[in-house]
């Protein structure tokens, strides 16, 4: 069953297009601990997202939670600062409760209005470093979903979001 599976994906046009492209040598894994569920989130932005169905939404904001592999997402046209921070407060705050800390890159969408929910609950803010890369694995493993996306809009053009 499994080398049916894998001549299926070789096979795969659309599974070719949006496969990954793995240039890094295989590195050691590193779990990220959470003490307990929903206190301590991974937040990221997805690269642009160019399809047809998308109904003109470009950016995807995902956060996954490190304990239960959760992931929260939404689809934005325009994303600044301010609706990363009404991202935070909606859809984890509101809905999870109020978390130990949010780890997300050095971006100019986590500065700015995102520090003011996060000082407002006491939330400590860590940012991962380019040379720490296991930090963000959570987030990156969620990038699936915008290959996923693409991967099925093709088909299936009545699809929006």
């Amino acid at each position: 069953m499994e080398a049916d599976c894998a001549a299926r994906v070789r096979k795969c046009h659309q599974c070719q297009v949006h496969g990954d492209l793995n240039h890094m040598p295989p590195m050691p894994l590193h779990t990220m601990t959470s003490p307990w569920p929903f206190s301590t989130w991974g937040i990221d932005i997805i690269r642009k997202i160019h399809t047809t169905a998308s109904k003109g939404y470009e950016f995807m904001l995902v956060a996954i939670n490190y304990f239960t592999k959760w992931v929260e997402a939404a689809f934005y046209k325009v994303l600044n600062s301010k609706k990363v921070a009404q991202f935070i407060q909606t859809n984890i705050i509101y809905r999870y409760r109020v978390p130990h800390e949010i780890i997300s890159n050095n971006g100019l969408h986590f500065k700015g209005e995102p520090e003011k929910p996060l000082r407002q609950f006491n939330i400590q803010h860590h940012k991962s470093s380019p040379y720490h890369p296991q930090t963000k694995e959570e987030v990156k493993v969620a990038n699936n979903i915008g290959r996923i996306l693409k991967k099925r809009t093709k088909n299936y053009k009545d699809w929006y979001l």
